[in-house]
């Protein structure tokens, strides 16, 4: 039986969320989504991507949209149920302890 993934630190969320953001901007089309979910301007993207909150963006848009978690997830050879942890650990850093739907 496979021991449960430790609980992520905020550190390893961030760090994670940058590669959600990564996997994001890979692709045109679901960079465009995640920025106009968001409100987040093209040319403001670059200063927003190490702010906690663009960060817990990116998580949530992740979690919400399976098949692009899915897709996601298999891209960096991840769980998918990595996600939700990563979110929570990085909400408690920003002292928000707000559940994602």
């Amino acid at each position: 039986m496979a021991k449960p993934a430790p609980k992520p630190t905020a550190e390893n969320a961030a760090a994670l969320a940058l590669s959600g953001l990564a996997f994001l901007a890979e692709d045109a089309p679901r960079l465009v989504r995640f920025l106009s979910l968001t409100g987040i301007g093209p040319d403001h993207l670059r200063e927003a991507a190490g702010a906690n909150d663009t960060l817990l963006a990116v998580l949530d848009h992740l979690l919400t949209d399976e098949s692009l978690l899915l897709v996601f997830a298999a891209s960096k050879g991840i769980s998918p149920d990595q996600i939700a942890p990563a979110r929570a650990a990085l909400a408690r850093e920003l002292g928000s302890e707000a559940v994602h739907d």
